[in-house]
């Protein structure tokens, strides 16, 4: 890689591999018992070793669904693209980790986001709203297939969420701030593809919710990811989450979907 002060172990290894194929001619042996003795060139993680990757990224959603925040209340139906969730958007954070020893996978998210808006109602009552979002995603799982093409990890795991909408009417005349918290168990897939040198594509999705917490919960991403040096890679790819909440009179049907940019540092 460039900028690095030693030689890669593939280079080590062809090296190595054309001494010892002398050295076999020489001795008059088959090459084929003698490269039985070549090590195998190392994956990341997978000599007993912990490979840790953490990607923080900007996720460029927009949101669209179904609102209810009290029983008995109105159901606002939204749909807002990223430029509109911007205009009111507050703040934002997003941050995703993957762990991994030999076969052993682990894999974390953290998602939160706060909006608000305030405005007049037809009567000209001022009035204010705002929404918050935040889920951590936890799994653990098992590489069930590594090769050359493909690595494919099975994961189990949990999402917990944090969902408050908030309505101040008047100065405080009329005030409604309902705060849901609840946890799904989740079922994921994470494909890692190997495309060419440096680059490589991710693909992740997993169900949820099974109404334990939620009814249902969704996730899906794809990556194309570029290897920018020996520790540090950019992605570039599109994410989809939903959740579809319908509990005590609350009714939450969600989905965020965006493109998102992350940069990955390796260590």
């Amino acid at each position: 890689m460039p900028g690095s002060s030693t030689l890669h172990p593939r280079v080590l290894l062809c090296a190595n591999a054309r001494r010892l194929a002398a050295l076999a001619a020489i001795a008059g042996l088959p090459l084929a018992a003698v490269a039985q003795q070549l090590p195998a060139p190392a994956e990341e993680g997978a000599t007993g070793t912990w490979a840790v990757q953490l990607t923080p990224y900007v996720w460029a959603s927009g949101v669209g669904g179904d609102l209810r925040p009290l029983r008995g209340g109105s159901v606002v139906s939204m749909d807002k693209s990223f430029s509109d969730v911007m205009k009111d958007l507050d703040a934002a954070f997003f941050l995703t980790g993957y762990v991994r020893k030999d076969r052993l996978v682990l894999l974390g998210d953290i998602s939160y986001s706060s909006s608000s808006r305030s405005g007049k109602l037809p009567l000209g009552l001022p009035a204010s709203g705002s929404f918050r979002q935040a889920s951590a995603t936890l799994a653990a799982g098992y590489r069930a297939v590594s090769n050359a093409d493909i690595n494919l990890d099975l994961l189990a795991g949990l999402r917990a969420w944090s969902v408050k909408a908030s309505v101040d009417v008047a100065g405080g005349l009329v005030q409604a701030s309902p705060e849901k918290r609840f946890v799904d168990p989740v079922l994921g897939l994470r494909a890692h593809i190997p495309i060419a040198p440096r680059w490589s594509a991710i693909a992740y999705g997993d169900v949820g919710g099974f109404g334990l917490g939620s009814r249902a919960t969704h996730q899906v991403a794809a990556t194309v990811n570029y290897q920018w040096s020996e520790q540090a890679f950019v992605s570039l790819g599109y994410r989809v989450l939903t959740l579809d909440y319908r509990r005590g009179g609350t009714r939450i049907d969600v989905t965020m979907a965006g493109p998102l940019l992350g940069a990955t540092w390796r260590f």
